[in-house]
């Protein structure tokens, strides 16, 4: 009788341990579909380590010494400790490139994929699913969403003139804004090495064309000497 509740006992943690892994591994895939670092493998392996560590507190009559007695835990304790280990994984995702921050939603997603492994780990078998289905589905269909909503953009430019020949900037602001652009702040750089001088802003617009369409502007803009431009956002 003892052999079989044991049995049937590892045969339990076996099945939360492969459902935590195909779970991480679906969520996994929409990542690495899209290139990103933390992707398939990650996302399967932060999935079954949550599960595994929750397990320790659901099943600790399996692995605690005979003739301890009844031990008390508080599997949320367990919890907490997960969720800590994973704040480091995910801020080592995140990247900021200029103005750009990149990888947010990965982070998100790991950390999502570690709260399902708890739950698994729990056997709280339906808010696991349920939750399984809402970030898959947060994660293939909001992409598109997103891409097609009408909503602000901001561009960071660049433009540099010889020190000499810099037009003014109510000119400049006005040639942005006959472009469905306005500029929301705007900082000076001058170069007595090269005698250069810049004028960096941040470009606010509605439009998806924007960089493109400021990209031409620039390119035939008289005694320009250069520009850089660069969508500003994740």
């Amino acid at each position: 009788m003892i052999e079989t509740v044991l049995g049937a006992e590892w045969g339990g943690i076996l099945v939360h341990l492969l459902v935590a892994w195909g779970i991480g591994s679906l969520i996994g895939l929409e990542r690495s579909f899209h290139g990103r670092a933390a992707g398939f493998r990650t996302h399967a392996l932060v999935c079954v380590s949550s599960a595994l560590l929750t397990l320790i507190t659901t099943y600790q009559h399996l692995w605690l010494p005979a003739g301890i007695g009844h031990v008390q835990t508080d599997p949320t304790r367990m919890a907490q400790g997960i969720m800590t280990g994973i704040g480091f994984l995910g801020a080592g995702v995140i990247l900021k490139e200029g103005l750009t921050v990149r990888g947010l939603t990965t982070a998100a997603s790991i950390w999502i994929t570690a709260s399902i492994g708890v739950l698994v780990g729990m056997g709280f078998w339906w808010p696991a699913l349920l939750t399984t289905f809402i970030t898959l589905m947060t994660l293939a269909t909001f992409r598109w969403v997103e891409s097609h909503m009408h909503r602000q953009r901001f561009v960071s430019a660049s433009l540099k003139f010889p020190s000499h020949q810099v037009p003014d900037e109510s000119e400049l602001r006005a040639h942005i804004e006959q472009l469905g652009c306005r500029v929301v702040s705007m900082s000076y750089h001058m170069s007595y090495a090269t005698q250069t001088f810049e004028y960096q802003m941040v470009v606010l617009t509605w439009s998806r064309d924007a960089l493109a369409v400021l990209c031409r502007q620039f390119r035939d803009m008289e005694h320009l000497v250069g520009f850089r431009l660069s969508p500003v956002g994740g």
